[in-house]
């Protein structure tokens, strides 16, 4: 279940992000809580949201060009030392009581450009460090350490809330970032790249960076699965993902709970994406993947719209973990069986259109969401994205044999 675990690398690797992730989660709760503070709109939230992922845009096609040009290792170290930055700036900002909601809007931005040009490569250099072989027990292992953040980061974040204030949260994840920096600085490779070893290129080569960029969208037009299952990424993302956006105004508005409410609610999606990610791990190389990525995208359509209806909070809470562990079980199979499905020499650029279906969805989803949430309320506006959700993956299940077989 944690033989990935045994690759020193990987355990370095891992052991970094899983500090800073939980850094990173712990400010997610702190800044929704601010900006809704701040605006006491939930359009102003649906505007954070898409100024995070909006980079992903345009920036996210060109971090897998990137991906398959640079050192990996490299640009994940600047990146993450920018991102780092950025959250010590917000936490300044905070505690000198100076802070406005473009403050936070253009702050938000700066971290989403560095978190779209390195994900690819983050994807990717989980190959690097572990091989064919460990690559499915890696990627759940690497899930697991995300999801486990994000239920330890919002714990983080109602324990700080008492005792340092929202400041000491921004300041929290700034400093978490030194964790992950480290931990690559010592990654050391015993053994050749085989998906980042491309020398007679240049990442100047503008002519180069197009021409794999369009070998690229050639390799995936042609292959009818990768399609399907970055599709199925991209929609469920797209309707799905703006209930993370939302979640301050279901612990405000309808369970009428405070800091330590909204900790708790985020806690519990995340506590229910932990064991969906140790599940993964658990079951291994196991067969019928497409099974299980189109079940569990149906699962947390029905959480989904189930959650968003519901007024009792401990009805709410169960749902809320069922999500969690139902979508994240679908897109670790779905990031493992992209791996698998492609060559070492396009890892990069797939894995990028991969982080695409959701990044580049996401930004319209929280936009979308807030201003319909405006008008129609957000538990009806959560809903229906729910039942759009499990329409798609239905008549998809019905009519994709091929997917089913995987």
């Amino acid at each position: 279940m944690f033989r990935a675990l045994k690759h020193r690398n990987f355990l370095l690797f891992w052991s970094g992000a899983f500090l800073s992730n939980a850094g990173t989660w712990m400010q997610a709760v702190a800044q929704g809580w601010l900006v809704l503070k701040l605006s006491n709109s939930p359009f102003w939230l649906g505007v954070d949201g898409f100024m995070a992922t909006a980079p992903g845009l345009v920036l996210t096609l060109a971090g897998g060009v990137f991906a398959d040009l640079v050192d990996r290792r490299k640009l994940l170290i600047y990146s993450q030392i920018v991102a780092g930055l950025s959250a010590l700036t917000l936490g300044v900002l905070v505690a000198t009581g100076v802070v406005h909601v473009w403050m936070i809007l253009g702050l938000s931005f700066v971290t989403g450009c560095c978190m779209t040009i390195a994900g690819p490569s983050y994807l990717a250099f989980v190959f690097d460090l572990v091989g064919r072989e460990d690559l499915a027990n890696a990627i759940a292992l690497n899930s697991t350490q995300f999801q486990l953040a994000r239920v330890l980061g919002p714990v983080g974040a109602g324990i700080g809330f008492k005792i340092f204030g929202l400041a000491g949260c921004f300041f929290a994840n700034g400093l978490s970032f030194v964790a992950v920096v480290t931990s690559l600085a010592l990654v050391r490779y015993d053994r050749p790249r085989n998906s980042n070893m491309v020398s007679d290129r240049s990442i100047d080569d503008k002519k180069a960076f197009w021409r794999d960029l369009v070998q690229g969208f050639r390799y995936v037009g042609h292959r009818p699965r990768v399609s399907m299952l970055l599709l199925i990424s991209a929609v469920t993302n797209l309707f799905g993902a703006p209930y993370l956006s939302m979640t301050p105004v279901f612990a405000r508005d309808v369970f009428h709970l405070g800091e330590t409410g909204l900790a708790l609610l985020m806690g519990t999606a995340g506590a229910g994406a932990l064991f969906g990610a140790l599940f993964v791990a658990y079951l291994g190389d196991f067969h019928h993947k497409g099974y299980f990525v189109l079940g569990g995208d149906f699962a947390f359509a029905v959480c989904l719209i189930c959650f968003s209806l519901s007024t009792n909070l401990t009805v709410s809470l169960v749902f809320l973990f069922a999500l969690g562990f139902a979508i994240v079980g679908s897109v670790a199979i779905t990031n493992t069986l992209l791996q698998k499905l492609v060559i070492d020499e396009m890892r990069g650029r797939v894995l990028s259109m991969f982080m695409l279906s959701f990044i580049g969805a996401m930004p319209f989803g929280n936009l979308i969401a807030g201003t319909a949430s405006h008008r129609f309320g957000v538990q009806h506006t959560l809903a229906v994205g729910g039942v759009i959700i499990a329409v798609f993956i239905t008549v998809l299940a019905l009519r994709s044999p091929s997917l089913r077989e995987l």
